[in-house]
Parts: structure tokens; sequence; C-alpha cells
């Protein structure tokens, strides 16, 4: 028999996913599990958006849009980044895309040739380096700590630069940790990679979800950037695969036509669900359900470190914890099986994230109404004493 594609060897499960899986059996099984897995807001999509997407199915959208997404959608994003940032982005460089995932496979297949790299933190979100993977690149990791606060600065990044290396990925808001970029920190690495002849990508899907501190974006410091953004988090949308990608004028050609081969066109009614994602009620929902997510975060925060975990700074977006387990266990991925099959508690293993002190790591994601945390904190107790 012929064998697959080696490049299978190199690209790892998503062991969120696994976990997820694994919890819903459970549940169905009628097990109580407290689910802290996944980076996927617990709130259903606004009712506004409901209500767009069930008219635009009465008026018959049911056919291809442009690869680029469909005009109104692109403006209405333009728009926002216009009200949000003061930022005069057009639209014909906003390409929308099937989720951020598809922002990224496009980037892949833009910015990487065989044997090219890009530097990324480690731990990061796991999928970036697996992209690369597929169009036979590598994500180069580079490890970073809280003495970096989990984030790549230009120093770091200089050091690990390689001579395949072809830009670099970071994250501001970061999964797994939920660190900012600063406006500084943005120009410098803006900065290095202009120097370098490199380019930079940064991902901005948690945009929205920082919580009394700004999140600036890199396209207020340079128009070179390519940024990756979706409407599954702040917006709610997980469901509906829709993300949006902002790239240099020149690209975008070049990106519409990997579009048009990787795609055709992304989902019709979700486009136009998405327009009203930028009413004024909508956002007024959007920013409650924000204060929420803040809400957890300063009840989960305290409680954990009151617990031993080791969570050294405040994280100041996302809907992540990233906690060291070293005073229970150098075992992340037995610590979590535990704490599942034992206790009914959902957590993802630090391995998911990386390889640089992942096996001291867990992450907790805050997707869960406070009740459930309270119980979830409970449990913990009641194991770790």
């Amino acid at each position: 028999m012929n064998s697959f594609a080696r490049r299978l060897a190199d690209i790892e499960p998503f062991r969120v996913v696994e976990v997820l899986t694994r919890a819903k059996q459970l549940a169905a099984a009628g097990r109580d599990i407290v689910h802290m897995e996944a980076g996927e807001p617990d709130f259903s999509t606004v009712a506004s958006v409901v209500s767009a997407a069930k008219a635009s199915l009465d008026r018959g959208e049911t056919y291809y849009t442009p690869a680029a997404g469909i005009p109104e959608l692109r403006q209405a994003i333009s728009r926002f980044y216009r009200t949000e940032h003061g930022l005069d982005i057009a639209p014909e460089r906003i390409m929308i895309t099937p989720g951020a995932s598809g922002a990224l496979l496009l980037l892949a297949g833009l910015l990487i040739n065989p044997g090219d790299g890009m530097l990324m933190t480690d731990p990061g979100y796991p999928c970036n380096r697996h992209f690369l993977r597929l169009v036979e690149g590598e994500g180069q990791l580079v490890p970073v700590g809280p003495e970096d606060r989990f984030q790549l600065n230009a120093e770091k990044a200089e050091q690990y630069w390689q001579p395949n290396t072809r830009g670099i990925m970071v994250a501001s808001p970061a999964n797994p940790t939920g660190e900012i970029l600063s406006a500084e920190q943005l120009r410098d690495l803006h900065a290095l990679c202009e120097r370098k002849q490199g380019y930079l990508v940064v991902d901005e899907i948690y945009h929205g979800l920082n919580y009394g501190v700004d999140a600036p974006s890199i396209l207020s410091i340079t128009d070179k950037a390519f940024v990756i953004n979706s409407f599954s988090k702040y917006f709610g949308m997980t469901g509906w695969r829709l993300g949006w990608l902002v790239a240099p004028e020149e690209a975008v050609p070049h990106l519409e036509k990997l579009a048009q081969n990787f795609f055709i066109s992304m989902s019709t009614m979700g486009q136009y669900a998405a327009l009203a994602a930028f009413e004024p009620e909508t956002r007024v929902e959007l920013n409650r359900r924000r204060d929420e997510f803040a809400a957890r975060r300063d009840y989960l925060l305290p409680a954990l470190r009151d617990l031993g975990f080791e969570i050294p700074h405040c994280p100041d977006g996302a809907l992540y914890l990233y906690a060291g387990i070293q005073r229970f266990k150098t075992n992340s991925q037995q610590f979590c099986l535990d704490l599942l099959e034992n206790h009914g508690i959902a957590i993802t293993p630090g391995e998911d994230f990386g390889r640089y002190q992942a096996d001291q790591h867990v992450r907790f994601a805050y997707t869960t109404g406070l009740a459930r945390l309270e119980e979830g904190v409970a449990r913990l107790r009641s194991v770790l004493g």
C-alpha cells in the first residue's frame, strides 16, 4: 500500500479538540463536566446577526460571492477600522476568509517557499506552524517565558533569525497567554522585518477582548504588515467560519488568485449575517459580553493562584490563563487527563502550544459561566488540597 504524505508526521493533533471531544463523550454518558478547555465563547451568536442571516436566505442570497468577499462586508470592516482605531484602511486591502484559518492558509501560500521559515512564539497557537508545514515551510519556535510576558520582542527575534527566515508571526492578544504587544514592541518588530527584508504577520483575532487596556493594531504603524482577524471571538460567530485578512495593496491580487482556487468563495449567508455584527445595538451586546469575560478572568485568576497554580502576570486580553503546574506535577498531559477522567474538569495541556516548558503548563479558558467556573475551582480544591 502506498504511504501517505511525509508531512503528516510533522503535523500534530490539535489536542484541545481531542480534549473537547472526550469531554463531550463523558457528558453524553451522564458525567457532569466543567468545560474550561475550548477557546470558544459560550454565548450564542447575537440575535441581530442570526436575523440578518435568515433575511439573506429569504432574499435568495445562496450563490457564490467574489473570492475576496462581498463588497458590503469589506466596506463595513473598513469603517470598523476607522471608528475603532482611527485608521483609513481601503476596502480593497481587506479579504474575507473562511475563518482566520483560511487567512493563515492564504498567507502560507503567499509567503513561504519550500524550506522557508517564520519566527513565532513558543508557546503559541499550534496551527500556525502546521499551516507552514503544509507548504513545506517551518515554524521557527522562539522560547518565551514570563520574563518576556510570553511575547516575542525584536531583540529576541533578531537573535533567532536564521538564513531561511522569511519573517515573524505574532499574536496580540495571544493564545494561550492573553498577553498584548505594545505599540512600541510592534514598531520594533516592524523595523526588524524592514531591516531584514522580511514579512510581519500579526494575528489580531482577540481584538475587542482586551480588558481595560488598549490593544494597538499593527496597521496603526505600517501598511506593509499582514493582519489576520476573525468573527469568531469578540463577535461570537465561531461556527459561521468567517474571518478577514488585511494585506498590502500589492499582495491582494495574488491572495485573491489563491482564494479563487482554495475556497471559490466564503459562506454567502455568513457574510450577510456579519454585516449586522457592526450595528450599534449589536456592539452594545458584544461589549456587555466582553465585560462578563473580564469578570470571569478577575474571579478565576486569584482563585487559581490561591490553589498553587503559577500565573505571574494578569493577562490583558483573550480568553485564557496560562498556568504553571510545577507545584503539582510536571506532565501536563497526564495532569489534564486525570482531571478530566476522574474529576470532570476539562482543561488543555501545555503541549498543545509548543515545546518550551510545555509539560509544566496548562491553559484554562474562561469561556463558561461564573457559576461553572466556581464549580471547577471547588473540584480543583478538593483534588489539590
